[in-house]
């Protein structure tokens, strides 16, 4: 299980990636923070004199610990290994490293990643690449931590850092040229799904490839991959939701540039994995001159040259599958929602909820998962809504909740207006508990007024869509996400 958050653009500048449920790549960090988990035990944080440098070994070298000041957000050095000086320039025991760090921006960077683990109570990792003075590139990974004098409050901090140098080119910018032909499976990311490409070529044990983005003055871009593609199979992937100041509609059409300029450097086969797939819920007419955009969407992909599309948990399988003539392949986030509910309701007796008649099968669907893995019967239920004009009506609710946990299961949450309407239906029919759980957090911003409702105990999303750190630190322990990327690196190993 893990849990993401979305950056804003002013944490996007200073850091590549941000993991609010770290997973170092650099194994001296694995190892620290292991030793920080292990000390933590049931408290928010181990308390400072629990962390012994003498205990590290090796890994001393990465290490480092701060206490914050009395007031304020500096920090003072109480230990610094070799590489946090080669980071941040040379700093003693004591030193406010604020103020006395050579390097500021490296100091800034530091600061920011302390203010939000002291906010949060939990570790963070950080990715970016720093310019050094004598020329040179180095990417950094950090892993901060919480330590707790009193076991409650944050007052330092305990962590490490790798540098890994980076190969200055061997022609000047004007004279790139691409790397050697590589043949097989290629895997790209786009800035719209860093974190999520990043974890899927984790899984599968190979490298992300380099590619370019670039934005020109009046608003036009360009992509282009920066290894050689011909003859390769090539894996995109790519966000098709809002944010960082890029509308949908952005995303979509960087992503078909990609594809083309892929198609034409040779790519023998593109394949897009895009976790949310973007204008699906338009599947069909239902008024006159209604546009059908699933099938208009279609219609692009395949323009450019898409061999293959893999999504998750589209509005409508059917009309997915029928607008699209490239191959398709959906993936479902049940065995990952099934195994969070299951180790959360502990045995308590559960039943599924659909909030509509259309999302009855999907709901039978992972009804059934449920028993499977729990072992045990679980009940359904099933709630009757008519939208129109942007306003819900209806009010019939059929099926046994009384005494159960009730997970309410959808597709997407948009506003989150269904899912508080339909969990109050299941408080008044005697449910004990009500777990909100969606593939998609689509709303963002929005969802937050109807998912803090009282009648909502606990909302379960994936990380298809990240979500704004505002939401995330307002629904804290109400919201957990969790990683499907496992689920689309089978998908590609299929």
């Amino acid at each position: 299980m893990t849990t993401f958050a979305a950056t804003d653009p002013k944490l996007r500048r200073l850091f590549e990636r941000l993991d609010f449920a770290p997973q170092p790549r650099d194994s001296s960090l694995s190892r620290l923070l292991t030793y920080w988990i292990e000390r933590r035990k049931n408290v928010i944080a181990p308390k400072p004199a629990e962390i012994a440098v003498s205990d590290l070994g090796d890994d001393g070298a990465n290490a480092f610990i701060f206490r914050f000041a009395p007031h304020g957000d500096d920090l003072s050095l109480i230990f610094g290994g070799a590489t946090l000086e080669s980071l941040v320039g040379p700093c003693d025991p004591g030193a406010i490293i604020l103020t006395d760090a050579s390097e500021r921006r490296e100091a800034v960077r530091l600061r920011r990643l302390a203010n939000l683990v002291r906010e949060r109570a939990e570790p963070v990792l950080a990715e970016f690449v720093i310019s050094r003075r004598d020329g040179t590139r180095a990417s950094v990974e950090i892993v901060v931590a919480p330590l707790a004098s009193d076991g409650r409050t944050v007052d330092g901090l305990f962590g490490g850092v790798a540098l890994h140098h980076i190969e200055a080119p061997l022609h000047a910018p004007h004279e790139f040229r691409l790397a050697p032909p590589r043949h097989g499976q290629l895997l790209f990311a786009l800035s719209s799904a860093t974190a999520m490409g990043e974890h899927i070529a984790r899984h599968l044990g190979a490298p992300l490839q380099r590619h370019e983005e670039r934005e020109f003055e009046d608003g036009e871009h360009k992509a282009r991959p920066l290894v050689d593609v011909r003859g390769s199979e090539a894996f995109v992937t790519a966000g098709l939701h809002g944010g960082d100041g890029q509308s949908v509609n952005d995303r979509l059409c960087r992503l078909l540039f990609f594809i083309g300029a892929l198609k034409e450097s040779g790519a023998s086969r593109v394949t897009v994995l895009a976790p949310y797939l973007c204008y699906a819920r338009k599947d069909r007419q239902t008024k006159p001159f209604d546009p059908v955009t699933t099938r208009y969407v279609a219609q692009l992909f395949e323009a450019v040259g898409t061999d293959r599309l893999i999504t998750m948990e589209v509005h409508n399988l059917a009309a997915f599958q029928n607008a699209f003539r490239c191959d398709t392949e959906h993936l479902v986030a049940n065995e990952v929602l099934a195994a969070h509910i299951v180790q959360t309701t502990r045995g308590a007796p559960m039943a599924v909820v659909s909030p509509d008649i259309g999302g009855a099968k999907r709901a039978e669907t992972f009804r059934q998962d449920l028993e499977k893995l729990s072992g045990h019967s679980v009940s359904k239920a099933l709630s009757d809504k008519q939208r129109s004009m942007g306003q819900l009506s209806g009010d019939l609710f059929v099926g046994n909740v009384a005494d159960r946990v009730a997970i309410i299961l959808d597709d997407l949450i948009s506003t989150g207006a269904t899912m508080a309407r339909v969990a109050a239906q299941c408080r008044n029919h005697g449910a004990r508990k009500v777990i909100v759980a969606a593939t998609h957090g689509v709303g963002g911003m929005s969802l937050i007024d109807n998912l803090t409702q009282p009648t909502i105990d606990h909302v379960v999303l994936t990380n298809t869509i990240p979500q704004p750190s505002v939401l995330v630190s307002t629904l804290a322990d109400r919201l957990t996400v969790l990683d499907v990327s496992a689920i689309f690196a089978q998908s590609i190993r299929r």
